[in-house]
């Protein structure tokens, strides 16, 4: 998070922690896992690749097999001795001497898809962090598990991982740990400039994944419509080569006649923010345009329709903006990657669903800035009508396309079941 969180106390007198990000270096080499140099080296092993096991307990694949023999067996004892079978999040770490590498940790993994190779790179992250190692390398003891449509990006999908396990949000604790883990090899997954390319921007995507979700982390006293605007304009900033911002008060969102979105807002002490993030290619030739409208509400009440039942789940009503906190995060993200050929407009209409005797009424009737006239019946169904005005907006962008983000509403799980509704929350 930056200056959004970190500027003045808030109610409580709340001040974040200042905690940098996970800052690690990916590379990719075509070398002898025992030749490598560092900290931590990361077996990644399968079931399969322990099926074969001998009755010794002597490892059958030839990855390990090598090692072990490296070793003069403490790495198959010590599987045997852990019940290590290869099943994801299994792992065993032996300590060693007299080679390039202080430690050998074999990972359990799966290498149906890319979400299982993300979940390789998060558990060597776990393990690196317990073993306090600033640099490791990855190793498959069976490369040829990677199907081939994977193969190139498999070293960009354990990368992503590898970052977002290292993140941890410990802005509001009292105590907190710093990463460690500065450079991680890749070895054996391919080289080349290509590769190289994919591990870049695996870095950038993953950096927009970590604020999206230190913005959906943070409480409403501290992630106020303002706050939010502000995360925006940093982002602006920073990448200002490509990005410009806009933001309009309440006054501004008046003119623009969006009344659905200042309805909902009209109860809450903290005001509305209307933001507008815009990225224009460096050198202009648009060839499409789109926008990702997010809803941004910073804390949802309820408004007169409290969620006052145990279901409704109050205290976790922060979350309520994770659209938003997903438009901005793909903003920061497209910051860095900088595409050629495409306009993307970032939309959130910021606000709070409050009670107050200036408050939105059930059965009240408001008019959104394209002129339709929306009876309330429930105030707790607040995001639509935000969304309403910000997608209005977006229309007037002259955008091709449109993707609209927001927390799913309650009452879809109610029409759909938990086993359907949940999935798309």
């Amino acid at each position: 998070m930056g200056d959004a969180t970190a500027a003045a106390p808030a109610l409580g007198l709340t001040r974040p922690n200042a905690v940098d990000p996970p800052q690690v270096s990916f590379a990719a080499k075509d070398i002898e896992f025992s030749d490598w140099n560092g900290d931590m080296l990361a077996v990644a092993v399968t079931e399969k690749d322990l099926q074969s096991r001998a009755p010794d307990s002597k490892f059958e694949n030839a990855v390990l097999k090598r090692l072990d023999g490296q070793l003069g067996g403490l790495l198959s004892a010590a599987a045997a001795e852990e019940d290590f079978t290869g099943n994801p999040g299994q792992s065993v770490v032996l300590r060693v001497q007299g080679h390039g590498f202080k430690r050998v940790a074999l990972i359990g993994f799966v290498a149906r898809n890319a979400g299982c190779l993300q979940g390789l790179g998060e558990s060597v992250a776990s393990v690196a962090k317990a073993a306090q190692a600033t640099s490791a390398a990855i190793v498959l003891s069976s490369p040829c598990v990677i199907q081939e449509e994977l193969k190139l990006n498999a070293a960009a999908a354990i990368a992503s991982g590898t970052v977002l396990g290292l993140h941890e949000d410990s802005r509001f604790k009292s105590e907190f740990k710093k990463v460690l883990l500065k450079q991680v090899d890749l070895i054996g997954l391919g080289t080349g400039p290509e590769v190289d390319q994919k591990l870049k921007h695996a870095n950038h995507v993953s950096s927009g994944v970590i604020l999206g979700r230190d913005l959906v982390n943070s409480p409403a006293n501290v992630l106020t419509p303002a706050a939010l605007a502000q995360e925006a304009l940093k982002i602006a900033s920073t990448y200002s080569d490509v990005l410009t911002a806009k933001v309009l008060d309440a006054e501004k969102c008046r003119e623009l006649r969006m009344g659905a979105y200042l309805a909902v807002a009209a109860a809450a002490a903290n005001p509305p923010h209307f933001i507008h993030l815009c990225y224009k290619p460096t050198g202009g030739n648009v060839k499409r345009k789109l926008a990702v409208v997010g809803k941004g509400l910073t804390f949802d009440s309820g408004g007169y329709n409290i969620k006052a039942v145990p279901v409704a789940r109050i205290e976790l009503m922060k979350w309520d903006m994770g659209g938003s906190a997903a438009v901005f995060g793909a903003a920061k993200a497209l910051g860095q990657i900088k595409p050629p050929g495409v306009e993307v407009h970032f939309i959130a209409a910021a606000c709070e669903n409050m009670i107050s005797g200036t408050g939105m009424r059930p059965g009240d009737i408001v008019t959104a800035s394209n002129g339709k006239t929306i009876e309330v019946d429930n105030t707790d169904a607040e995001g639509r009508l935000t969304l309403a005005d910000a997608l209005v907006y977006a229309c007037n962008q002259g955008v091709d396309k449109i993707i609209d983000l927001a927390t799913l509403t309650g009452a879809m799980r109610v029409a759909l079941g938990p086993s359907i509704a949940d999935k798309g929350n």
